[in-house]
């Protein structure tokens, strides 16, 4: 095919395909029109006729079906042309739109006989059953994807078909047994034509609840919304008189439902309506009742006096108001999510479980609770910088919802939601148990950071103890020990020289003096790497002082001496490091260091005017080394840049010290 017999062919497929819609525009336009105008003409004949008992209104639910779902069956026929349900709601209200407008010209009619009475009842009866095929049949098998739950249910939509070919049959070709009762009753065949019409219509909505049982989230909310209209019909249909008519005003929002539904894919909040609905309706009953009680016992015991028991009426349904709110949204909670739905038990749960297991084990059970609040199939916790290990509870193949995770401002890392699980509802319990156990995840993960950078710690800490003695050994078995084994034997030539050659003797004494001096520098240089000399000789303020040099302020505030001597050595190192980088990397022009002395700790600030620290940094060995110092004393070391600029440098370190290394 040459490019211009292409691009013709496709300017033909897409003229026929705009031909189509138009087609099938105008066609459910006239469905619409023709429904809508009948309704009218129905509405003025109904006024020529009696008022009937079971309605105030002027019009009835039939019209009103046929007014809203065609309307709203052409709109969906607009958008989604192709799919079934939108010809359906178009038929099912035109057929009902007929059927009330034939009944009452039939009415109309009776007296005067101008039309053929038997043709009209019989389009009547015929429109009547096709309603009741379109709507009540056709459209739950159907919805909302246009075909059935499964292939199976196909012959229900064939057998439905040939009950109402049977039931049209009996009205037109058999009159006598298409009259529902007899002289002795109601006649076998057309009473079982009923009884199989009654049952197909709830195998039909039998079709929705396996059809919500498969369904995945989105399609389930798409059954719930038109659960919830049809429920508004059903319940005023149930009770029938005096409340049939108040369908007039419900029917409108079956098709509204559905229409909703169908062209809003992602629809949120349905379990919130109906626990709502549960909850208000519940506390209207309950409270009613009470109340009701309560006046009735007053004005039996009370005659006398009753506006104190109208009072106490009032004051006893006001009592049991928050508790039966309380236990109906719970109850509401269990019927929708199952025995675990309440956020707030869940939260409260949780608490209580944290509180009896180890820190480290609390982020593991965090998760575990929210996956099963949320019936999702997999939960986890992604750490920030990527240690430690990515904590995952139950199966995360794919990730449906990404949280940040934020402790006491602190970044913590990110909450991992995988996709739900067919159990439950998702939409708005999701929001309240997420809302309730985030804080509670949060909490764990930092514990899971504190316990994996403790445990870090304390390896760094063993590990420099044993790489520090590992060095002392080495020095004084390579160094000092060889220094020592060959003054020895120096001492033992010049024992040997001293009385042949005193020259030599002298010589070698003199060696060894020097050798000595040698050794002594070694001794001394190992000592100062086990504790600075400055802290004996001028204590830790004075030491810090020197250290610090000019430029440099140093504020002490307490009693310093007297501290251990592990404190002494970790502050006097921590405050080495610190003006370090304020000198190195900060580019301060003024620090400040202050020492303080509490009841049970010794606070060591140093703060400078630098740079401060810049976003996005990661911790070199100079900051590591500061928090680990100040972690094997069990202390804490912060590391912040305040709104002002600069850095500061905060050493929490205790002062009565129990530790084992």
């Amino acid at each position: 095919m040459t490019p211009v017999q292409s691009r013709v062919a496709a300017v033909l497929t897409a003229t026929a395909s705009v031909a189509t819609l138009i087609a099938t525009a105008s066609v459910a336009t006239l469905i619409a029109t023709a429904s809508v105008a009948m309704v009218c003409v129905n509405v003025w004949v109904t006024a020529r006729l009696p008022q009937p008992s079971y309605t105030p209104l002027p019009f009835s639910p039939e019209d009103v079906a046929g007014v809203a779902f065609p309307i709203l069956g052409a709109l969906l026929v607009f958008q989604r042309p192709r799919l079934v349900i939108g010809w359906l709601l178009c038929l099912g209200g035109l057929c009902s739109a007929l059927n009330s407008l034939t009944i009452n010209l039939a009415l109309l009619d009776a007296g005067h006989r101008l039309l053929p009475q038997e043709a009209v009842w019989t389009v009547a009866g015929v429109s009547w059953k096709l309603a009741i095929l379109f709507l009540v049949v056709l459209l739950p098998l159907l919805y909302p994807d246009g075909r059935p739950p499964s292939p199976r249910w196909r012959a229900l939509v064939w057998v439905s078909v040939a009950v109402l070919c049977a039931d049209v049959l009996l009205m037109d070709l058999m009159p006598l047994a298409g009259q529902r009762y007899t002289s002795s009753g109601p006649h076998p065949l057309r009473f079982s034509l009923d009884m199989l019409t009654n049952a197909i219509m709830i195998l039909a909505f039998a079709s929705l609840a396996v059809r919500f049982r498969r369904a995945g989230r989105e399609e389930r909310r798409q059954i719930l919304w038109t659960l919830i209209a049809l429920a508004t019909v059903i319940v005023p249909w149930v009770i029938g008189n005096p409340v049939w008519w108040l369908t007039s005003f419900t029917i409108p929002l079956v098709p509204v439902a559905i229409t909703f539904s169908v062209l809003r894919h992602r629809l949120y909040g349905i379990d919130t309506l109906i626990t709502r609905t549960l909850v208000g309706a519940g506390l209207v009953g309950v409270i009613g009742g009470v109340y009701v009680a309560v006046g009735t016992a007053s004005s039996l015991f009370l005659s006398d006096v009753d506006r104190i028991g109208g009072l106490v009426a009032a004051l006893c349904a006001g009592v049991f108001f928050h508790p039966m709110r309380r236990l109906l949204q719970r109850g509401a909670d269990r019927l929708l999510y199952g025995g675990r739905g309440d956020p707030v038990a869940l939260a409260a749960g949780l608490g209580r479980r944290l509180q009896r297991i180890a820190p480290e084990a609390g982020l593991s059970a965090a998760l575990d609770v929210l996956r099963d609040g949320l019936a999702v199939t997999g939960a986890g916790v992604r750490f920030q910088g990527g240690w430690p290990e990515e904590v995952t509870v139950g199966t995360l193949e794919e990730v449906t919802r990404d949280i940040r995770l934020v402790w006491h401002g602190e970044p913590v890392g990110r909450l991992l939601i995988g996709p739900p699980g067919a159990r439950r509802l998702p939409a708005a319990h999701n929001e309240r148990v997420i809302a309730a156990l985030t804080p509670y995840v949060a909490d764990a993960a930092h514990a899971v950071r504190l316990v994996g950078a403790l445990r870090r710690s304390r390896e760094r800490i063993v590990t420099t103890r044993e790489e520090e003695r590992r060095r002392l050994r080495r020095d004084l078995h390579d160094g000092l020990g060889q220094s020592l084994s060959g003054m020895a034997m120096a001492i033992n030539a010049a024992r040997i020289s001293l009385r042949t050659s005193p020259e030599t003797a002298e010589r070698m004494l003199g060696e060894l003096r020097s050798g000595m001096d040698s050794v002594t520098g070694d001794i001394r240089h190992l000592v100062y790497g086990l504790r600075p000399p400055a802290l004996d000789d001028l204590g830790l303020a004075g030491a810090v002082a020197e250290m610090a040099g000019p430029g440099v302020t140093v504020e002490v505030r307490g009693e310093l001496p007297g501290l251990p001597a592990a404190t002494e050595v970790a502050a006097y190192r921590i405050a080495q490091e610190a003006l370090t980088n304020a000198r190195r990397h900060a580019g301060a022009a003024t620090v400040r260091v202050s020492l303080e002395r509490g009841e049970d700790d010794l606070s060591v600030r140093v703060r400078d005017d630098g740079i401060g620290l810049p976003s996005g940094r990661r911790s070199g060995v100079g900051l590591a080394s500061m928090r680990e110092r100040a972690a094997e004393l069990g202390g804490t070391c912060v590391i912040t840049t305040p709104t002002e600029g600069g850095t500061v440098v905060e050493a929490i370190l205790p002062v009565n010290l129990n530790v084992e290394i």
